[in-house]
């Protein structure tokens, strides 16, 4: 394989990995309101409910 091809795959794997850890480091950065939260466990729990009853019917 010529050089080229050899400099564009370690460019390539260079920018999947580099995505990856910048990825990995903003993970944790994105934080929820309570507001948010609170809506997001009554959904949860109507959900459950629902299946929950679901369940029940068969």
């Amino acid at each position: 394989m010529p050089a080229i091809g050899w400099v564009f795959i370690i460019l390539a794997l260079a920018l999947i990995v580099g995505s990856l850890l910048i990825l990995r480091d903003s993970a944790h950065s994105m934080k929820i309101s309570d507001e948010k939260m609170k809506k997001i466990q009554a959904r949860k729990a109507e959900i459950e409910a629902e299946e929950s009853a679901e369940d029940r019917e068969w």
